[in-house]
């Protein structure tokens, strides 16, 4: 099947909606919903950062089931600059998904506050302590402890996507990949979530920061908080990409090509062969 780089963009925008209608809604969830009488945090009321995780997990799930097809639904700027760094995606479409993906985040944020609106008033009437439902903010201030963070969590991330998408590492990956990268989300968020609330997407974290920018929300952050979920999991992804080709995906392809004509190397070719 061949689409148009419109439909491509398309999917890719609708893609990005979903998954941060989904995940900043889990969010938005657990921030707002507290329980004044008795005082609970909305934390505990509503599943707290089990279901965060939960959540965010399901939310990349739900996304790459709307876009996949189409558009191969990458819904993360740094996947898609790893993938044509790599030879595995044209760079002359890097541009249009990469907007195609902050407008769906922009708008994801925009309809959560819209869902929500009467409730979050009514928590916090000034605006002024719930930005991070949008956005990630770090545990430790300044830039480095955020970024190293970002890297690692973006590098896993991006090896993983190919290791599970790659035909000669996991031949049932293609009628399984989607849930196995939502478990992969989930894995980070739950060992690597705490340091800077495992962003490992530019424009997850910049397209709903700017909507609460834009809406009138207050401290959303100083020029680190912006930069790090940005240029954090760009590094990441090329470093895991890298990484994920020089040590496991090159061998596997000299390996197939090596073993032209023998079974269990290349699925595909055996299949092709019969």
């Amino acid at each position: 099947m061949k689409f148009t780089l419109a439909q491509e963009f398309m999917a890719e925008l609708l893609g990005t909606m979903v998954l941060i209608l989904f995940g900043v809604g889990v969010v938005a969830m657990v921030t707002i919903f507290a329980s004044t009488n008795p005082a609970i945090p909305g934390e505990v009321v509503k599943g707290g950062y089990t279901n965060v995780t939960l959540g965010w997990g399901f939310a990349v799930l739900m996304g790459i089931l709307i876009a996949g097809t189409i558009s191969g639904a990458h819904l993360n700027p740094a996947v898609t600059i790893a993938l044509a760094a790599t030879g595995r995606f044209p760079w002359a479409k890097v541009l249009p998904y990469i907007v195609a993906q902050f407008i769906g985040a922009f708008l994801g944020a925009a309809i959560v506050f819209a869902v929500y609106h009467a409730k979050w008033l009514g928590f916090d009437p000034d605006l002024s302590r719930t930005a991070g439902v949008f956005s990630t903010f770090p545990a430790v201030p300044g830039f480095w402890p955020g970024f190293i963070d970002q890297v690692v969590g973006t590098a896993l991330l991006m090896a993983l996507i190919l290791a599970i998408g790659d035909k000669l590492n996991n031949p049932a990956g293609a009628s399984w990949g989607a849930l196995a990268v939502a478990f992969v989300v989930m894995a980070i968020g739950i060992s690597f979530g705490g340091m800077n609330g495992y962003a490992i997407n530019p424009a997850r974290d910049a397209g709903p920061r700017i909507f609460a920018v834009l809406a009138g929300f207050k401290n959303t952050g100083d020029l680190n908080v912006w930069l790090v979920p940005i240029i954090g999991p760009i590094v990441g992804a090329l470093i895991g990409a890298l990484v994920y080709d020089l040590f496991i995906g090159r061998p596997l392809a000299r390996a197939g090509e090596a073993a032209v004509g023998q079974q269990g190397v290349d699925p595909a070719f055996n299949l092709e062969q019969r």
